[in-house]
This record gives structure tokens, C-alpha cells and sequence, in this order.
């Protein structure tokens, strides 16, 4: 059972749902639209792992690359990182290998969130 559940925030939710399901391989879980017709709720999953995401309204700035992320294992790196920059992801690390056995890259969203991902299954 998933007990922590990261929430983001994106000017267009619905663009977003479809480019994260693009770029990084999640799954809409649930969907739910607000009485004017945008996605009020959301909830993708990637294996085990579960994210919400709504909207916001204004421009908020955009974080430093190494102020927060989410971090997603998944089995192959090369392969992952190779599907988000071809969806447009921004790289901000290439793939490498972690003293502590994990080979890692991080990636900026389109609304600027940072995702760190890796082979590494604490």
C-alpha cells in the first residue's frame, strides 16, 4: 500500500497528464474535472508509485535544479532517459553511475518540476 503520494501543481493539467504519461511512462489512475471542464484531480501511477496533480493559476518561480524532485526507480535508465528527451524532456543530468551500486539522471518537467530517476530500490 503507497503511503506517500507527491503532489504538483501545473498550469495545464490536462497537457500535463498526457506528457508525463508520454515522456516518463505513467499511467492515469484517475481523472477528475472541475464544473468548468479542467482537471481538477488527478492521479497518475508508474509501477508502484502514485503522484496527484492539479492546477494553479499565476507563475510561481522555477525551483533550482537541486532545491527538491521526486525521485522514481525504474529498471532501465539509459532507456527511460532516452524516451523523456525525445517527448522534450529537459535533461539536467545525463544517466550515470552512483558509488552506492544505482545508475541515475534527473529531468525538468514542462512547468519546471524536477524528477530524479534511478535504478536505486531502498
Amino acid at each position: 500500500m503507497r503511503t506517500v503520494y507527491p503532489i504538483l501543481r501545473y498550469p495545464d493539467p490536462r497537457s500535463a497528464i498526457d506528457w508525463l504519461c508520454s515522456a516518463f511512462g505513467f499511467h492515469v489512475h484517475a481523472s477528475h474535472e472541475a464544473p468548468d471542464g479542467t482537471i481538477a484531480h488527478a492521479e497518475l501511477v508508474l509501477d508502484t508509485g502514485m503522484i496527484m496533480l492539479g492546477g494553479r493559476s499565476g507563475s510561481v518561480p522555477r525551483p533550482a535544479d537541486d532545491d527538491w524532485s521526486v525521485y522514481v526507480a525504474v529498471p532501465d535508465v539509459d532507456a527511460h532517459c532516452a524516451r523523456a528527451r525525445a517527448a522534450g524532456a529537459e535533461i539536467i543530468r545525463e544517466p550515470f553511475d552512483t558509488d552506492y551500486g544505482s545508475r541515475d539522471y534527473a529531468a525538468r518537467d514542462l512547468a519546471g518540476h524536477v524528477w530524479s530517476f534511478g535504478t536505486y530500490r531502498p
